[in-house]
């Protein structure tokens, strides 16, 4: 069975396993239609010797191992196209010669190791179209891999320690990314850049440029994108770099640059733009006019109030503004009209004050002033009106009059106070407009497009009216609806020719929905677990037939035996156009003319003799399983251990699960935050899980009872050995892997779902898809409700071959959930579903007070939900 279903596999994630030593799965041999494999963070010391036979494989990456050689078996995969082995110890003369000659190979990535020089061979791979060699020491490269590798599209050669390039990196037509960052590059003078014409991407931070070496026709790159020219020499920006129409970010931090003079009509595109760290006192006046610029990063310079231009709120999409360590006293007011700005930094000036429109930027989320000593803060708005304005009221002079059907002209044109609008709402009302404004070209796009397919709309509704009219359907009616569904049973096949047709008596059982004829020498012998269809047929003086049709019920039949011979009945009777109506009959309580079919002698049979139709469920039995608690701010983590008085330490809570009682053991240096929350958790489990039929026991180290040892060991007396810290203090819980189980025509794959951190969420998981979360100790496959039939099958299959071919302890168990179903173990693994939630009983009525009382915001910081016997 394993080797069936591991051949259908095409692809699979293995990355953060643990394969050190011999732990690599040897099943991996047996999926030989395999043509991609993720080994990255496994521990691999060397190549597997499996890989040799996956012929098929032709991408293969093991980033972030141990290895030093990749010998032997890439040498063995003719289809091999991608090899990613960055950030090992490889060395070059770890690197087969012959793989290069491959003719399919196109990615060749070998970052992060310890090569000294190119690799040998490297000019045959005449078909590669990326190059990473970054973060290596090589000091030369030869004249033949440029000459031979002309459809390369990527080139990173950052990081190494390159003096010069080869003349023929000319021939690099095609080439769309060069990084060459942080190389001394000296003797490189560039003079071969114009005829990469296709290049987007130009990466040269720390290579020694001056004016001198960037040459000016450089602005002939009509696609350059994204330039990099931190960390260099260069006292002026170039002027190549003003000429280039498409550039969206541009890097010219850690300079010398003292003045930049923007031409009107230069960068119009620039999305990012990074000037830090240069001699800068003032900001080109034509800055205001990149209105697509977003992200403008100008810290570490010598820039005074004078030289940010006044004008600056014209960039409306700026959202990202970093001015730190400069020399301001003063932020022009237009910083305000920056409606969309996200994050602020202006620490370490000399700030006096802020303009008043700061607190009402509505995106703002992040704003840096500490190291500014002298700094008054403008006053926020009212926090009254805020509070008025959450319940929608105007409580003005003119709106109360208007209500009062009074007209309000000649009162409040008499009255000066009340003509002067108040100055926050003019400010909100001006932020309004100009949120409007920085959204207007997308709304414009929006119209137009409306506006294009607006008569095709508008004549495909027409067509779709007269569809509708021209097809009446009837009223929908359920009957008629189960009517058309439901299976009509042809009696024909089931009840032969001659039944009903001469005198005698018929007798059949239920087996499997369906009536199956007996043999006439058990007649009278009934199973109290079976339900019967008796028919008995007297053919008259006349000739005439005249049936007699009976059901009868044992006391132990099931449910589906007993209305399968019901409607057998029925449709026996239908069959053979009788007149009769069908009768009942039940065990012990049978009429007297039933009990003359049989002579009165009809004996009961304890059991049943034929299978019930129904699937039969069958309740694993209950297992002991002990965990140790770990807690992540409001998360609790259980991670199972083996069920010894061994695991045991001092320095934890431990949950020790028997079904019937669950008991919660605390280390006498155990935090009693950790042990109250392990609580909640078993209460939670049992409420959920086990509908409260556990019972919940707490002890502790000094104190612990009979009961507990007898459950952990199966002897009421405490363990010989002394429980000692063994667990590291910093332990930290293995890394979960969340597999994707994906299925296509004739394969299997299984990639790994990306975990930021390592914190697995709910909203990772499809109700179209089956996943299976593996935390080595645990397995649990999830199946969505949307889930069609095969996938769920072949979900089945991979968790079973999972479990099986990775090293894992004794212990582990695979565990099924269903969507809408999830135990609460399971979802304990996810952040956020259903955590233990910390209650707040300090709140009062003058800290509400201080907090605010804008009640929809205060709903929305404290969302989270919380059962009420657990607070009271």
């Amino acid at each position: 069975m394993a080797a069936g279903v591991l051949s259908f596999v095409r692809g699979v994630d293995f990355s953060r396993n643990d394969f050190s030593g011999d732990r690599f799965p040897h099943d991996v041999e047996q999926m030989t239609q395999m043509t991609w494999l993720k080994l990255n963070r496994s521990s691999l010391e060397k190549v597997p010797d499996e890989l040799s036979r996956c012929a098929n494989l032709e991408h293969l990456q093991m980033s972030r191992n141990s290895l030093t050689s990749v010998h032997g078996e890439l040498s063995d995969l003719p289809r091999l196209r991608s090899v990613i082995v960055r950030h090992n110890n490889i060395k070059t003369s770890g690197i087969p010669t012959d793989i290069f000659r491959m003719k399919d190979l196109t990615i060749i990535d070998f970052s992060n190791n310890q090569l000294r020089e190119v690799p040998n061979n490297l000019e045959y791979a005449k078909c590669a179209i990326v190059l990473n060699l970054s973060h290596n020491n090589i000091e030369n490269i030869p004249n033949q891999v440029f000459s031979n590798l002309i459809d390369l599209l990527y080139v990173d050669l950052s990081f190494n320690k390159l003096d010069m390039l080869p003349p023929q990196i000319r021939r690099l037509t095609l080439v769309q990314e060069l990084r060459l960052s942080n190389n001394p590059l000296h003797h490189f003078q560039l003079k071969q850049l114009p005829s990469m014409t296709a290049l987007r991407v130009l990466h040269m931070r720390n290579t020694n440029r001056t004016l001198d070496n960037i040459p000016p026709t450089m602005d002939d790159l009509e696609n350059l994108t994204d330039v990099d020219f931190a960390e260099n020499n260069l006292p002026s920006v170039p002027d190549a770099l003003y000429k280039l129409k498409s550039l969206r970010k541009l890097d010219l931090s850690a300079n010398k640059i003292s003045k930049i003079d923007l031409p009107e009509g230069s960068w119009e595109s620039l999305v990012t733009l990074n000037i830090s760290t240069n001699c800068l006192k003032a900001l080109p006046e034509n800055l205001v006019r990149m209105t697509m610029l977003q992200r403008l990063y100008a810290s570490n310079n010598k820039l005074t109030f004078e030289g940010i231009p006044s004008g600056i709120g014209k960039l409306v999409q700026l959202t990202v503004l970093h001015l730190s360590y400069n020399q301001l006293e003063l932020v022009p007011e237009g910083l305000s009209r920056c409606v969309k700005l996200q994050r602020v930094r202006l620490d370490h000036n000399k700030l006096i004050t802020l303009p008043d429109g700061i607190h009402l930027l509505p995106d703002l989320t992040e704003l840096d002033l500490h190291e500014n000593d002298d700094l008054v803060m403008p006053p926020k708005p009212n926090e009254k009106r805020k509070a008025l304005n959450f319940y929608n009221i105007d409580f003005s002079l003119a709106n109360q009059m208007r209500l009062a059907g009074q007209s309000p002209c000649s009162s409040v044109s008499s009255m000066q106070s009340s003509s002067t609008k108040d100055p926050v709402a003019r400010r909100k009302d001006f932020i309004r407009r100009r949120r409007h404004q920085a959204d207007e070209s997308g709304a414009s796009k929006v119209i137009q497009g409306m506006s294009k397919i607006a008569g095709a709309g508008a004549q495909m509704a027409e067509e779709k009216e007269n569809e509708e009219a021209a097809m009446v359907k009837p009223a929908a009616n359920w009957r008629t609806d189960i009517d058309r569904r439901r299976r009509q049973i042809d009696y024909k096949e089931i009840f032969e020719d001659e039944v009903g047709t001469e005198d005698g008596i018929w007798v059949w059982e239920i087996e499997n929905f369906y009536p199956s004829l007996m043999d006439e020498a058990f007649h009278g012998q009934f199973y109290d677990a079976d339900a019967y269809l008796v028919l008995r047929t007297v053919q008259e003086p006349s000739g005439s037939l005249t049936h007699s049709i009976y059901f009868w019920l044992g006391e132990k039949a099931t449910l589906d035996k007993g209305m399968c011979a019901a409607v057998h009945a029925v449709g026996l009777r239908n069959h053979l156009n009788a007149s009769c109506r069908t009768i009942r009959e039940e065990q012990n309580d049978e009429s007297d003319e039933f009990l003359e079919l049989f002579g009165e002698e009809i004996v009961y049979i304890e059991g049943a003799r034929t299978a019930t139709g129904f699937f039969t469920v069958e309740k694993q039995a209950p297992v002991t399983r002990l965990y140790r608690c770990h807690v992540n701010g409001n998360a609790v983590e259980m991670e199972p251990v083996p069920v010894t008085a061994e695991s045991l330490d001092p320095n934890f809570v431990f949950l020790l699960d028997t079904t019937d009682v669950m008991w919660i053991w605390t280390g006498r240096k155990a935090r009693i935050t950790v042990s109250t929350k392990a609580r909640l958790f078993a209460e939670r489990l049992n409420r959920n899980d086990r509908k409260n039929k556990s019972e919940l026991e707490t002890c502790n180290e000094l104190r612990t009872p009979e009961e507990f040892w007898t459950a952990l060991s199966g002897s009421p007396s405490k363990p010989d050995e002394p429980i000692v810290e063994h667990v590291p203090e910093n332990f930290v819980p293995e890394r979960k892997r969340l597999y994707k189980v994906q299925i296509g025509m004739g394969f299997i794959e299984l990639p790994q779902i990306e975990m930021r951190h390592g914190a697995a969420r709910q909203e990772m998981l499809d109700t179209k898809g089956v996943f299976i979360l593996d935390s080595t100790s645990d397995i649990f496959l999830w199946t969505g409700k949307k889930a069609n039939r095969l996938l769920k099958m072949a979900g089945q299959k991979m968790v079973q071959e999972m479990h099986r071919m990775i090293e894992r302890p004794d212990y582990t168990q695979v565990t099924r959930e269903t969507e809408g179903e999830e135990s609460i173990m399971f979802k304990s693994k996810f952040v956020g579903w259903n955590d233990v939630i910390p209650c707040d009983f300090t709140r009062t009525a003058d800290s509400v007070q201080r907090r605010g009382a804008d009640v929809k915001k205060r709903l929305g910081q404290t969302s989270e939900k919380c059962r009420l016997p657990r607070v009271y």
